[in-house]
């Protein structure tokens, strides 16, 4: 997703264009890869001293629930990336449980897992592998 796209989405639900949602947002386009809430704070203060740990929070909770950021969980704690491309490519995701980098996986299990939930509505899900990037299991 680009920060356009999610400006748009933002603006569609009302919310007022702010220096901290610019920041946060400038931020997650360039990352490209998984953050935990605090290497967020720790990269964004450089550009806004003082911003507040619960302003962040908030923006990062709220971009999640509107879409414009992907959220996960390792090890208890979530984690949160720039919305991928908007092609509407259904597709999973590998994430490197030590630098927070993704690559796409373009099957779905679920085409074989359903053959067992024929009777059953499935509502949606999520697919995830963790381990480690060839650059990653090397160190």
């Amino acid at each position: 997703m680009s920060i356009d796209e999610a400006w748009d989405i933002l603006l569609k639900y009302d919310y007022k264009r702010t220096k901290n949602r610019e920041i946060l947002l400038r931020f997650f386009d360039e990352a490209d890869r998984y953050v935990t809430a605090m290497e967020v704070r720790m990269a964004v203060e450089r550009d806004n001293p003082g911003i507040s740990f619960d302003t962040i929070y908030r923006n990062l909770a709220m971009f999640s629930k509107l879409g414009i950021l992907d959220e996960t969980e390792l090890n208890g704690e979530r984690l949160f990336r720039m919305q991928c491309a908007t092609d509407h490519h259904h597709h999973h995701h590998f994430i490197c449980t030590a630098c927070g980098g993704t690559k796409s996986i373009p099957i779905c299990p679920m085409d074989s897992v359903t053959v067992n939930l024929s009777e059953y509505e499935i509502e949606g899900h999520k697919f995830e592998i963790y381990g480690r990037c060839p650059k990653c299991k090397v160190g």
